[in-house]
């Protein structure tokens, strides 16, 4: 059930024109760039008459959710190697979890150490599941990129700056592979560290893009009373749900450049919206344990 990804103009603000694109609306399962990632990967495992699909993610990935989901569509049978052995016990699961498990995916769960040295070890995986299509962790590939280059077209020129979060550069890629001539292309990583670029500069093709960093708050999946009181006041006023581990962050940083006058009056910004909004679930039971604000927008 693909919807489509409207386009409007959220705000004027420092005379900078905010709009964002709302990818989050394309599927009610497969949102935002999970489902512009998938697309290709999907066909070419059935192309290539693969009878499952194997990939990775932490317990609360949106990626291992939609790969669940697209799975089951498919007639797949999906494995998600899971991060944390402790998952093991059932009654750890989150949300998450339980719908993957729900759409028919098989688990393998694994600890911290065990999935940082094998999360890549495709040999590995291969050798104890020898039918399997391996699918990287977050999606990302070359056909993934492929993909989320369909986020733009030529009608979108018009604006000067193109912005959406970056967790593996996939979409950043993607967005930078469009080849449009205008707009620069600005990614906020959601992740610390320096390897983002040399992982974006794998697929992309053009050097129109820039990172914007520091708006981390202290690393993945990780949030602060500040961005959550962001992210409930833009949802209260733009009535635009955002997730706490992307898409949040990725507009508290928007939100933060034009105070600043990062962005030249006259500018028109476009936000990519890339969905993620189900970790809202998550991410509010983890709250309401610690008698926290919870996070506006998830239904």
């Amino acid at each position: 059930m693909l919807m489509e990804a409207i386009t409007q103009l959220l705000d004027v603000i420092n005379g900078v024109q905010l709009f964002v694109r709302r990818e989050d609306l394309l599927h009610p399962v497969i949102s935002g760039n999970k489902y512009r990632k998938l697309k290709y990967t999907l066909a070419q495992i059935i192309l290539d008459k693969r009878s499952s699909m194997l990939t990775f993610g932490g317990a609360h990935s949106n990626h291992i959710l939609a790969a669940a989901y697209a799975a089951n569509q498919n007639q797949l049978r999906a494995i998600g190697v899971i991060r944390g052995d402790e998952l093991i016990d059932r009654s750890k699961w989150g949300p998450t979890l339980q719908r993957a498990h729900d759409f028919g995916m098989h688990f393998e769960f694994v600890s911290r150490t065990d999935y940082r040295n094998l999360k890549n070890d495709f040999n590995y995986w291969r050798q104890r599941f020898p039918e399997v299509a391996i699918v990287p962790e977050g999606g990302t590939s070359a056909l993934a990129v492929k993909g989320c280059s369909e986020i733009l077209s030529d009608k979108d020129e018009c604006y000067d700056y193109v912005v959406c979060a970056v967790g593996t550069g996939g979409t950043l890629a993607g967005l930078s592979n469009a080849r449009l001539r205008r707009p620069k292309i600005l990614g906020v990583p959601v992740i610390k560290g320096d390897f983002l670029t040399e992982d974006i500069r794998k697929f992309a093709v053009n050097s129109n893009w820039e990172l914007l960093n520091g708006y981390e708050f202290g690393g993945y999946g990780k949030i602060t009373t500040a961005l959550i009181a962001f992210m409930n006041t833009f949802y209260q006023k733009y009535q635009v749900p955002l997730d706490p581990v992307y898409t949040g962050k990725a507009m508290f940083a928007i939100d933060e450049k034009i105070t600043q006058n990062y962005f030249p009056k006259g500018s028109k910004v476009l936000f990519i919206h890339t969905g993620g909004l189900q970790g809202i679930l998550a991410m509010n039971t983890y709250l309401s344990q610690k008698n926290q604000t919870l996070i506006d927008g998830y239904v």
